[in-house]
């Protein structure tokens, strides 16, 4: 989990049309057929409402914060689901119920999906959830949520509930729990994460953690819900609860050795009862990332603050506003792994004009000697092992990634002048080509966890062993390679290049990449300019020069190496799956990445 500290200005768009929208949220015809947000999208947003009690108080009530809050949250397309934490009113009174089972009707003519559960203050808080009728269970119940798109079930009690919603391409199931759960309610809880084992789940509750010291500590009543329900029940990643305050956030461990984030989010204690303050809970499942923030659409829809709401419209401190790494499908691997699709046929990828491809299905951990050429050119390859080096420096490895086409790879173990690498073999028609139609480039590459420790600067992936001076070129280094593409000691790739129309080098360069992951580059030129890509996306440094075929020293290309003057001084650390030569510029469609 990473922490961040920026500032933003609120979204303007979101927040400052609120208020635009209040007839046509609160009662129009048009209002009623909702809006749908895009349940594939993989960034989408959970709205957290934490305690609203001082705002339904008996004769003290102003229900115009939450109106506001319920608008925003109408108004904003990425909110996919709105949480409601308990203590919604502060006596639990009939008419409180009524005020503000009123403004959750806003939410009720749209059927946006929502979530509520009852606090301490929202019924006798010595009794747990055999306490039978309440004002909260009449507004609240069961029955209120009869037509929601998300709703589930609840407890025969009506206390606790849960709802499955979709976004981001799956379902989520979320557990909306009492303020006492009894032993009942939780074996409940547990059965209905049984009946969806592969679904990630998060439980909100009133009580679980609290924050008096810095970072949140469970609570007594929270250590039962943790050993009950939590602990043993690897879907839930994510608690939310209000009740104590302040707001704070730790990191628990389950018994699966797993995270689970928990959060408490409670603003009663603020300016005029946390003015309806709201948490939004950004997921970002592409990056791998929920970007959490808080404020007040009330305060943020005002064109004029008070001293006191000046201060209140954001909250931008280290338990309100942050950011939380998570590893979506390595998270819910245990309940929920991604299904592998099998490998592509080779023919699949023999597209036309294929004049090399190599797919490297040996035994994991034996030793590569040699691998085919599947195109049937005859540019096999064969091993080559740098002095004081053995055979085990270049082995074939059940390592993939389950875009390419097989299901396998090699495993380069080298660095400065040792390691092994491949060469393709002095009879290979590839050694004279000179790509004067253009040409593409693909490899899958993947680079240890401590590769960018400064030994392995220029690691070369794939390249020629002649240099630009056997091709005759006298501009830059002519002892560099012909071609070659190689990667800084950032991880950084570098296609480095001496064309047939020019002296010197013409160079691309992508970021630097992260390690510890898969990457798919490809090289496209097209006959005039060359263009990398790295996972099918161009990359910005990409040279205007007009890079026309390569200069051919007739001599073999080498796979895992980097030869200066034609002495091979780096060999390739890492794994590299499939790699493809095409005697023409592919589109990023005729690519070898998987959907």
């Amino acid at each position: 989990m990473t922490d961040s500290n920026r500032r933003t200005f609120l979204r303007g768009a979101g927040l400052l049309g609120a208020g635009a929208a209040v007839s046509t949220v609160l009662g129009s015809p048009a209002a009623a057929t909702g809006r749908r947000p895009d349940s594939d999208s993989r960034r989408f947003s959970i709205a957290v409402l934490p305690d609203t009690q001082y705002l339904f108080d008996a004769d003290r009530c102003d229900p115009a914060p939450l109106d506001a809050t319920l608008r925003y949250v109408l108004d904003d397309d990425n909110v996919v689901f709105l949480a409601h934490l308990g203590d919604l009113t502060e006596n639990g009174q009939p008419g409180e119920m009524e005020q503000i089972s009123r403004s959750f009707q806003a939410l009720d003519r749209r059927r946006f999906p929502y979530s509520v559960l009852a606090g301490n203050h929202d019924i006798k808080s010595s009794t747990d959830d055999q306490r039978g009728r309440t004002p909260y269970l009449d507004a609240f119940g069961p029955l209120r949520f009869r037509n929601s798109p998300t709703y589930r079930g609840s407890t025969k009690d009506g206390y606790n509930s849960y709802h499955v919603f979709r976004a981001g391409g799956r379902e989520w199931l979320l557990l909306a729990m009492d303020w006492r759960p009894s032993s009942g309610g939780l074996t409940w809880a547990r059965d209905v994460l049984a009946k969806h084992p592969h679904t990630p789940a998060i439980l909100t509750i009133h009580e679980f953690v609290s924050a008096d010291t810095g970072e949140a500590q469970l609570s007594d009543f929270g250590k039962q819900v943790w050993e009950q329900l939590v602990a043993g029940n690897d879907q839930i990643f994510l608690t939310l609860n209000g009740h104590f305050w302040p707001p704070g956030r730790t990191v628990l461990r389950n018994n699966f050795g797993h995270d689970v984030h928990a959060h408490i989010t409670n603003y009663q204690d603020r300016y005029y009862g946390g003015s309806a303050m709201i948490r939004l809970y950004e997921f970002d499942l592409d990056r791998g990332v929920i970007d959490v923030r808080t404020f007040s659409p009330w305060l943020a829809d005002k064109s004029r603050l008070n001293e006191m709401e000046k201060q209140e419209v954001e909250r931008t401190g280290a338990a309100d506003y942050f950011s939380m790494e998570i590893d979506f499908d390595q998270r819910f691997a245990g309940f929920a792994p991604l299904p592998v699709p099998p490998a592509r046929p080779a023919r699949q990828v023999l597209i036309p004009g294929t004049l090399a491809y190599w797919r490297f299905e040996g035994a994991d951990g034996a030793a590569a000697d040699s691998v085919r050429d599947l195109s049937g050119h005859g540019n096999d390859l064969t091993r080559v092992i740098m002095p004081g080096s053995d055979a085990k420096a270049l082995t074939f490895s059940k390592e993939f990634w389950g875009r390419q086409p097989s299901r396998a790879s090699l495993r380069f173990d080298g660095g400065k002048n040792k390691g092994a690498y491949l060469k393709t073999v002095d009879s290979a028609p590839l050694n004279r080509e000179m790509f004067p139609r253009g040409y593409t480039i693909e490899a899958f590459v993947k680079m240890p966890s401590d590769f960018k420790n400064g030994q392995h600067a220029w690691a070369g992936l794939f390249g020629r062993i002649g240099s630009g001076g056997d091709a005759g070129k006298t501009g830059d280094d002519p002892s560099e390679p012909a071609a070659t593409l190689s990667l800084s000691d950032g991880a950084g790739l570098q296609w480095a290049v001496f064309p047939v129309n020019q002296a010197g080098i013409s160079t691309n360069w992508s970021h630097e990449l992260a390690v510890d992951r898969w990457w798919h580059v490809a090289i496209v030129n097209d006959g005039c300019r060359t263009t990398l890509f790295v996972d099918g996306c161009p990359v910005v440094r990409n040279p205007k020069t007009p890079a026309i075929g390569l200069a051919s020293p007739g001599s073999s290309w080498v796979l895992g190496a980097y030869a200066y003057n034609r002495i091979v001084e780096q060999s390739f650390y890492g794994w590299v799956g499939d790699v493809r030569i095409v005697d023409r510029a592919l589109r990023e469609r005729e690519f070898m990445l998987g959907s």
